[in-house]
């Protein structure tokens, strides 16, 4: 590997930024200060910028149980942002696979893996995403039905060109409902029960594709396992 694209993936460090903190004589591979870019490095080689030791990190993947009032975006805002909930180095090249309201909590994954954050998000890979969805207005009888039959067949949501890919609705009680969607649209869950003249007060994710909750609490985190990567 180039020594500019392993700063630049140990560091905050962009491209060009790595190889200005080569001419100005920051980095050392092997004790030796280098200046050249192109210098190749491996694993076994001991690179320091700074006179810190940077350590290559791999691919990783996580799963967190978001609590309310926690963004999923890139940069912060007026909330603090997932991954600033995660003790990882280079937390922030961790990106969420599919995004969370700041109001809504749950499963949420993060990877640094663009390639398998896509086959989970990909509406052609029917990655079955379960919400329980609580109710202003109890969905009970022949309403229930009718739900039931209008997010199975696709319902056309305002500003949307297409219906949304079929979903599964079932109710765990008057007011709280169970959601299957396979596809991830703006705000989605809130819009499909706006769709049928109810609102959503709360949401929740339970699960994504195999992947469930288990024993995380609201903050909590860790790492997936090889065979829950492989999963999907």
């Amino acid at each position: 590997m180039r020594l500019d694209k392993f700063l630049a993936d140990t560091t905050d460090l962009t491209r060009s930024l790595a190889k200005k903190a080569l001419h100005r004589e920051e980095v050392s591979v092997d004790g030796q200060v280098t200046k050249n870019p192109a210098t190749q490095v491996d694993a076994d080689s001991e690179v320091r910028w700074l006179g810190q030791p940077l350590v290559l990190v791999g691919m990783r993947y996580v799963m967190l149980n978001k609590p309310a009032g926690v963004e999923c975006s890139a940069r912060r805002g007026l909330y603090p942002l997932v991954r600033e909930l995660i003790a990882l180095p280079n937390v922030e090249r961790l990106q969420t696979v599919g995004r969370l309201d700041v109001d809504t909590t749950g499963l949420v994954l993060l990877s640094d893996d663009g390639q398998w954050s896509h086959r989970v998000t990909s509406p052609k890979r029917r990655c079955g995403k379960v919400y329980r969805v609580g109710l202003s207005e109890p969905l009970e009888g022949e309403a229930l039905v009718e739900a039931q039959r209008r997010f199975a067949d696709g319902v056309m949501l305002d500003a949307e060109d297409k219906p949304t890919r079929p979903a599964e609705l079932d109710m765990r009680g008057p007011r709280e409902a169970e959601l299957t969607l396979y596809e991830g649209k703006y705000h989605q869950v809130k819009r499909m029960f706006a769709a049928i003249g109810n609102h959503v007060e709360t949401l929740h994710r339970e699960s994504v594709g195999p992947l469930t909750l288990g024993e995380l609490a609201p903050g909590e985190w860790r790492e997936l396992t090889r065979d829950e990567v492989a999963a999907f």
